[in-house]
């Protein structure tokens, strides 16, 4: 069975880091591109960044580009988003994806 689990989010003051993870099982992670995406409290799911299958290419939201690093270690079946500078409006729930599966979300909150 296909699975994608969360983990890493938490409270960090504006200007802190946080990395995610997206432990994948029941597939084979090389094969297929991994999206991150968010919602925040009454607004709309929206994509965050993305890589291609093998890593060979990734792209970010004009909102977190230079901030956050997308990167996949395909020996742990793990998918990364390195978190950096962040800000009050980064707060959301973050979710993986691939295949049309999600994972059940990590909460990130950027609060002082």
């Amino acid at each position: 069975q296909l699975q994608l689990v969360e983990s890493g989010g938490g409270l960090v003051q504006p200007g802190g880091s946080l990395r995610l993870s997206c432990t994948t099982s029941g597939f084979t992670l090389s094969h297929y591109a991994i999206g991150w995406f968010r919602q925040a409290p009454g607004k709309e799911r929206e994509g965050v960044s993305c890589i291609s299958s093998y890593g060979g290419w990734t792209n970010y939201a004009d909102s977190v580009r230079g901030r956050f690093t997308i990167s996949r270690d395909m020996a742990k079946n793990t998918v990364y988003l390195q978190m950096n500078s962040l800000k009050p409006e980064d707060t959301a729930v973050y979710y993986c994806t691939s295949t049309g599966y999600w994972g059940q979300g990590t909460q990130v909150t950027v609060s002082s």
